[in-house]
């Protein structure tokens, strides 16, 4: 893919069998035409299966053909309507004739179903459309086509945005972004106005996440701009983090502008218009400055499904620090708040999966080693507010689970008591960040009807 930004042709590349987070826009100097292109090994062959001896596939063969010149011939009387078309050449089965439409087809289909038959490849001949097109047509349509109605509907059962496989398919349009001390790559692609395709850097506010393709812009906002934290409720802060929870139908702003800058590390669910049904919850560290956004994540505010956690983010300059195992913990601490089990909306996205996984699987074994809870699959999501589900994915992950005495039985492996503690000694080493449930100043909201549902 070529395109014209800045002024200079630039190609999209993409590396195959890596993620599309590691795609670029690299101008034509980065690209050598001098060597020779070194295409990919072709894939062995896959071995097949022992042919049937030859009598018997020219048996088949005949019986084919027998079956084509019968189904012809039949279409052909009740037609009425003598098949020309391939009449006169070598070699080719005759086609069914278009006169009588649906009565041919159903006499097609009658006849096989009669005859106990299951057709072959080459039975597809007798079609009366061209299987290549229609092929061609089906991978260019999208599996389901949603009105505005169901989309609508949709998206309030699922919190995701991206239903169309087309905008998965959108290539990155944002080469860098700034925000406070950090320059950070984009991953994937995000509905920012079409103006910063052309321009090096976007320039985001870190407390209003407000954007901009011009620093003049930016710094003259800079001057301006009086938020220093996420513009909701402060409901939980230790001496490390804080978190804050903003409601998207009094913050839509803000909430539509930290939506389409998550949709630049999200690329499969995301929600940046209607925010109405959404609570976010963000988390910040402080200094002298102000609150620095970490990370967040959105729920709805009533899931039919259960569902605690609808989007989660990390920024990309705070991964690897420990901050999503909180985001994950403090999405936890709210459930029990409330008095029920939740799990994350699926599908989970590759990084987000391995979080959760980890982050189940610390919560449970430790639970077992400590014995505060039963090694039952029921009191193990009672104690922690998981699903059982969640629970039992957990333990067949770890191999934890035994089939004895017509029941299905936990069992704490001496392996993953080991890997526990080699993880408890990294711990120790380089420190731990945990959620402190008597810092949590929260109730669980209540909202009416209308502030529970789309605005539209």
């Amino acid at each position: 893919m070529i395109q014209t930004r800045g002024g200079k042709p630039k190609f999209y590349v993409h590396y195959e069998e890596f993620n599309k987070r590691l795609d670029e826009w690299i101008e034509a100097e980065r690209i050598d035409l001098t060597r020779e292109v070194e295409w990919p090994a072709p894939e062995k062959p896959e071995k097949k299966k022992a042919a049937p001896p030859k009598n018997e596939k020219s048996t088949s063969k005949a019986d084919q053909k027998n079956l084509k010149r019968s189904r012809s011939q039949v279409e052909r009387d009740l037609s009425g309507t003598p098949d020309s078309t391939n009449a006169n050449l070598p070699n080719k089965p005759a086609r069914p004739s278009k006169a009588g439409g649906k009565e041919n087809g159903e006499l097609l289909v009658t006849s096989e179903i009669a005859d106990g038959t299951t057709p072959k490849p080459d039975d597809e001949e007798l079609d009366v459309v061209d299987i290549q097109d229609a092929a061609a047509a089906a991978k260019a349509i999208p599996d389901h086509l949603y009105s505005r109605e169901d989309e609508i509907e949709k998206l309030r059962t699922s919190g995701s945005m991206t239903q169309n496989q087309t905008e998965i398919a959108r290539v990155r349009n944002i080469e860098k972004v700034q925000m406070g001390k950090y320059e950070v790559e984009p991953w994937y692609f995000s509905p920012y106005p079409v103006d910063f395709i052309d321009v090096d850097m976007v320039y985001i506010c870190e407390f209003c996440l407000s954007y901009y393709g011009d620093v003049t812009q930016f710094e003259r906002h800079r001057s301006k701009c009086t938020l220093l934290h996420p513009p909701g409720n402060e409901i939980y802060r230790d001496d490390f983090v804080s978190f804050f929870e903003i409601d998207g139908r009094r913050q839509r702003t803000w909430c539509r502008n930290l939506c389409l800058l998550s949709k630049l590390f999200l690329d499969h669910k995301t929600l940046y218009y209607d925010v109405d049904p959404f609570l976010f919850y963000c988390m910040c560290t402080r200094d002298e400055h102000g609150c620095h956004l970490v990370g967040y994540f959105s729920k709805e505010k009533e899931s039919a499904e259960g569902y605690n956690v609808a989007c989660i983010l990390t920024l990309p300059q705070y991964q690897r620090k420990g901050f999503g195992k909180l985001l994950i913990d403090f999405s936890y601490l709210l459930s029990k708040r409330e008095g029920k089990l939740g799990s994350p909306e699926k599908p989970l996205s590759d990084l987000g999966l391995l979080g959760y996984r980890a982050y189940w699987q610390e919560i449970i074994v430790d639970m077992l080693m400590d014995g505060r809870v039963e090694a039952n699959i029921e009191d193990l999501g009672a104690a922690t507010a998981m699903t059982t589900n969640d629970v039992l994915h957990t333990l067949q992950n770890l191999n934890m689970l035994r089939y004895s005495r017509n029941q299905h039985v936990v069992v704490l492996t001496d392996a993953v008591i080991e890997q526990r503690e080699r993880q408890k000694a990294k711990e120790k080493i380089k420190g731990k960040r945990t959620i402190d449930p008597e810092r949590l100043i929260w109730k669980p909201p209540v909202f009416s009807a209308a502030s529970r549902t789309w605005n539209w």
